[in-house]
């Protein structure tokens, strides 16, 4: 018995994991990774000899999937410390407000410190707009600023959703985004600050919404990788993949191996073109996908560097420095505040880089993006320290867009899947870009394989 995982980020070593369980010794199992190195947007790096992490560097603690797959495996979790989450709004950098959803208010006075009194009376007047409705799926953005005017979007929602996605409001859709508020809606909210304070809260719960693992998220890859056993195939791309009598087979470079079952956890253009000729309706659903390119400048600072009271800050599109420039990072991480097991030797942050559609610094070599986010980080902190390490780690290509009607076209997409036995579909293009979603999705796709393998 022999299944190919076509992708080599976490949801293809959570899926090589999950079926080693189901599936046991006897099975081979071969991981196909086009690059050199596993975990995809997982990636720990050394910087100043301390590891840290330049791709996703936490995971919603809420969500079962992390925590519970932590626990399974034997590693320890780690949350962040109290500093409190800033964000520049307006020209000037103040708390990120609580008691919002995706920073769309259960009240007016939830958000009054980063809007100015124009947009707090627009948002104060919401409730009293006509009853919200919705046909179909709609651009968050257009929905929000017909409810709530633009300052709401620009100086909060934006920055938020640009952390998640590296996508702004206007492209995202609401149903795929913010799936609570659109069901809220559909259920009779008569208008989103309703929907928004339905879905908040009373009181905070207490419980960390982040954890992370203290030796870096490259550690979960490699505890899989551990327990999975799988022969890995570094470097070449799958580029071909055959339906055969009794399984498949799939071309890499001038080889080719055959399989008695495919489980695909690559990008939604990767998984496009391997699945044209086997699931055409998946591949054309798939290709509706965007993607938006961004890269993390991780930077360790000298012992003894004073950062900001606050574990980080996000920045909105239409920020300006005090020059009239744009910003060209979107956010700061500072991670020795944030983190308390990073609170020790070399001052780390890092600064993100790039947004849907607006390639700008990313169109730089690395020496300039290290130079342009310095002098953002001056900007916003006045910190000048020359950095004793840093690392750039470019990821193109590396975050979904969820456009309007994107759990129409995932859900076109699995059900041709389904329809082909043997294959199995998994990753961030489907039900969720972060690391929960992607070990659900991967568990998910690995069930079906065993099922259609052990009848």
């Amino acid at each position: 018995m022999h299944v190919a995982v076509v992708g080599g980020g976490v949801s293809g070593a959570v899926a090589a994991y999950r079926l080693r369980a189901a599936l046991g010794d006897g099975a081979a199992i071969t991981v196909v990774e086009a690059t050199g190195t596993l975990g995809g947007k997982l990636r720990t790096a050394e910087v100043a000899g301390v590891r840290y992490d330049v791709g996703a560097e936490a995971f919603l603690a809420r969500r079962p999937e992390g925590a519970g797959l932590a626990a399974e495996l034997g590693l320890e979790l780690v949350h962040p410390t109290k500093a409190r989450s800033t964000v520049r709004a307006g020209g000037r950098v103040a708390p990120l407000p609580g008691r919002t959803l995706m920073g769309i208010p259960g009240s007016p006075d939830a958000v009054a410190d980063v809007l100015s009194g124009a947009g707090r009376a627009r948002v104060a007047a919401e409730p009293d707009l006509p009853p919200v409705t919705l046909e179909s799926d709609t651009a968050l953005g257009v929905l929000l600023r017909e409810r709530f005017g633009d300052e709401l979007v620009d100086r909060l929602v934006d920055p938020l959703l640009g952390g998640v996605y590296a996508g702004g409001a206007d492209g995202l859709g609401l149903r795929a985004t913010v799936p609570a508020l659109a069901a809220a809606i559909d259920r009779g909210a008569p208008s989103l600050t309703a929907a928004a304070a339905g879905l908040i809260p009373a009181k905070p719960s207490g419980a960390p919404v982040f954890g992370t693992l203290p030796g870096g998220l490259g550690t979960l890859i490699d505890r899989l990788v551990e327990l999975a056993k799988p022969d890995i195939r570094f470097g070449q791309p799958v580029t071909g993949l055959r339906r055969r009598a009794n399984g498949w087979r799939l071309e890499i470079g001038d080889e080719a191996i055959d399989a008695d079952a495919v489980l695909l956890a690559v990008p939604a253009p990767a998984a496009r073109r391997l699945l044209a000729d086997v699931a055409p309706a998946a591949s054309s659903a798939l290709g509706e996908v965007e993607l938006a390119s961004m890269a993390v400048v991780a930077m360790a600072l000298p012992p003894g560097t004073e950062l900001p009271a606050a574990s980080g800050v996000l920045i909105g599109a239409r920020e300006r420095r005090a020059d009239g420039r744009p910003f060209a990072a979107k956010a700061f991480t500072f991670s020795s505040r944030k983190w308390s097991h990073l609170d020790t030797g070399p001052v780390l942050l890092r600064g993100s880089v790039g947004r849907f559609g607006e390639p700008g610094a990313l169109q730089r070599d690395d020496d300039e993006l290290v130079r342009l986010v310095r002098d953002d980080l001056a900007e916003l902190t006045g910190i000048t320290a020359t950095p004793i390490d840093v690392a750039v780690q470019r990821w193109g290509g590396g975050l979904p867009q969820y456009g309007p009607g994107h759990l129409d076209l995932v859900e076109r997409a699995e059900r041709a899947v389904a329809e082909v036995p043997g294959l199995a579909l998994a990753g961030a293009a489907l039900h969720g870009v972060g690391v929960p979603a992607c070990i659900a999705t991967a568990t998910a796709a690995a069930t079906r394989v065993t099922s259609h393998l052990v009848r």
